[in-house]
């Protein structure tokens, strides 16, 4: 099977079963959606989805986020991962869309990862939701369903994850397939005890091929 029939099939399979795969993460506008992926990082869309309405409700925008101190905002989000480390990067990232930005989140990724607590994933999830920029955020579902499907060769770094992918989904699709390889992870290509018999690729994934007689 050629690397182009292998994404081919794959994009098709997705297309069946996630026709309107979209984020997990609940939002409401750019700067919501924003200060959700940095609190993401290294946590559950669960965990952030219970925490960001009282965030929002007394912070809900840049400017007022902006105003606080990240001792306050540490209050609203303590039981997420590294709540101090967030609560910098929120008041930082706050201040700096207002004074660098207008209040406004940029839709390009470079511009993105100037902000504090903003790495190259991070922006590349919010300049491909909301902005619908042909960029793939690689996380470690994406990364990891990646290399079992054999989309991916010799790619060690999210970085090159993320170049290859790109170069072989049309860019109209990143933004969903983005979303596809999540969830695939997230609920069937799990990384421990994979529910191989839910998936439909298993007649070409190298992972199941390797490990089906084991």
């Amino acid at each position: 099977m050629t690397t182009r029939e292998r994404f081919n099939r794959t994009i098709e399979y997705f297309q069946s079963i996630f026709p309107a795969a979209e984020t997990e993460l609940e939002y409401e506008n750019p700067f919501e959606l924003l200060v959700a992926v940095i609190l993401s990082a290294q946590c559950t869309d669960k965990r952030v989805n219970l925490i960001i309405p009282a965030l929002f409700k007394k912070y809900p925008d840049a400017e007022s986020m902006a105003k606080a101190e990240p001792e306050a905002i540490f209050e609203f989000i303590k039981s997420c991962t590294y709540p101090n480390n967030k609560a910098k990067h929120l008041s930082g990232m706050s201040r700096m869309l207002i004074s660098e930005f207008g209040g406004n989140v940029p839709s390009e990724p470079e511009l993105l990862q100037r902000l504090p607590g903003v790495g190259r994933k991070s922006a590349n999830v919010v300049a491909s939701v909301i902005f619908r920029k042909p960029v793939m955020a690689v996380d470690t579902h994406v990364f990891r369903v990646s290399h079992r499907l054999g989309l991916v060769k010799n790619a060690k770094t999210p970085l090159s994850v993320e170049l290859q992918l790109t170069r072989h989904i049309p860019a109209e699709l990143i933004h969903e397939a983005h979303h596809w390889l999540i969830l695939h992870g997230r609920y069937v290509c799990k990384a421990r005890n994979p529910l191989c018999s839910r998936c439909g690729l298993t007649d070409f994934c190298n992972y199941y091929r390797k490990n089906r007689n084991k």
